[in-house]
């Protein structure tokens, strides 16, 4: 799945999705966007920015419903993140847990 990108007072920010198979569960992460290499800016349609390494990582279990969606914090550095990129982050987050529940959901 493509990263969603944003902007937010110059910076760049990126949310990506990915299924951990050892933990069950959907990965939603948090990261800044890092710059993508100048050959590509040559390639129509290709992005600007790449997701960076995450340091806010969201597993949203879709296995078993009795385990609930944790945050894990992922950096050994001080990271400010603007309010508005974390409710955007935390609406990508409560999306997949809405989408993960429908799914396991029985039928009445």
């Amino acid at each position: 799945m493509p990263a969603e990108l944003r902007e937010h007072a110059g910076r760049h920010y990126a949310v990506q999705f990915h299924y951990a198979l050892p933990d069950d569960a959907w990965a939603v992460e948090l990261s800044e966007a890092e710059p993508a290499p100048a050959a590509w800016a040559e390639i129509p349609g290709t992005e600007k920015y790449l997701p960076g390494a995450a340091f806010l990582v969201a597993y949203v279990p879709d296995e078993d419903p009795d385990l609930e969606p944790t945050v894990h914090i992922h950096s050994h550095d001080e990271h400010v993140v603007p309010y508005e990129i974390m409710r955007w982050f935390m609406e990508q987050v409560t999306e997949q847990v809405e989408r993960c529940r429908s799914v396991r959901r029985p039928s009445p």
